[in-house]
């Protein structure tokens, strides 16, 4: 556990991403988080905000911060999604021998639900799951293994990860040479982790709470 808090505070610390790859380190932990199963506990939003923050104050030798701002936001879009693409392709190819175990992750039917829920707002879901720290991580999967269309999933992959990208590496960016940003980062930080965060915590304790009125 102190080894995991450890590394999230060096990942929430700027000096720390530049001296370990700078904003290449931030392209391999979205891809990581949006397509590996262990990426589900990596700090996406916080770090697509320190991403803007560094390319704002010039860290990176370019001469026309605009410029950079474009060119990252296109890889880092690019990185979250082939993550997406890397999660899809999981459910896809395993799905049909993970919905035949009935385990604590991949309940049948659970996977009912799912499919149904992505029937019906299937692009909304990927687009929002972006936002949602953890549901980004499964949300290709169940995508994938709700066998939801190869097409339909490309179009709201790319939409959402440049929407995600774009808003959140934007705000760092408007935000970056801010004084009182730069000197309350940590702050700012813990912001957005509550802020991301809560919705899912809101939504597990009431699926919690309706399971046990309903245990059916």
């Amino acid at each position: 556990m102190n080894e995991l808090l450890a590394l999230f505070h060096n990942l929430t610390n700027p000096d720390w991403i530049i001296q370990h790859g700078g904003l290449y380190i931030i392209l391999f932990i979205v891809f990581a988080e949006t397509g590996l199963f262990i990426g589900f506990f990596l700090p996406g939003d916080t770090l697509l905000f320190i991403a803007g923050m560094l390319i704002a104050n010039a860290v990176m030798p370019d001469s026309a911060p605009l410029f950079s701002l474009l060119y990252w936001t296109f890889l880092i879009s690019l990185a979250g999604i082939l993550g997406n693409y890397l999660g899809y392709w999981f459910g896809n190819k395993f799905g049909d021998m993970l919905q035949h175990k009935d385990s604590r992750l991949f309940r049948r039917k659970y996977l009912m639900q799912a499919h149904d829920f992505y029937e019906k707002k299937g692009g909304s879901a990927i687009v929002l799951a972006r936002f949602l720290p953890i549901v980004r991580t499964f949300a290709p999967i169940v995508a994938g293994m709700v066998k939801m269309d190869g097409r339909k999933f490309s179009l709201y992959n790319i939409l959402g990860s440049f929407i995600w990208v774009g808003s959140i590496t934007g705000a760092g960016f408007l935000l970056g040479e801010n004084a009182w940003v730069k000197d309350n980062l940590e702050k700012i930080v813990i912001g957005i982790v509550v802020v991301t965060t809560t919705p899912v915590i809101i939504k597990f304790i009431s699926g919690r709470k309706k399971k046990v009125v309903d245990p059916a």
